[in-house]
């Protein structure tokens, strides 16, 4: 092998040297944005999920109170029939 030999076998490696980083590097950054994209995704549900669980505590709350009328109209029923009898 003479030296224009080895040049072309170090140019050959640094090529590839390039290359395999160049790809890592690029796949180092997919990922990132896959992995930020996901975190975003969760912030979205998280706030979906706390809307979700304030209005169900609305239409709880809401039952709660149209029970308890419910329940002032029954008794107010029965002691006017007690009246009655």
């Amino acid at each position: 092998m003479n030296g224009t030999d080895w040049v072309g076998v170090a140019g050959a490696g640094g090529f590839f040297l390039f290359m395999t980083v160049a790809v890592r590097q690029l796949a180092a950054t997919w990922r990132a944005r896959m992995l930020a994209a996901r975190e975003e995704q969760y912030k979205q549900l998280t706030l979906k999920y706390a809307q979700l669980l304030e209005d169900s505590v609305e239409i709880q709350r809401r039952s709660m109170e149209e029970l308890t009328q419910a329940r002032l109209s029954i008794a107010s029923m029965e002691k006017m029939m007690r009246e009655i009898e």
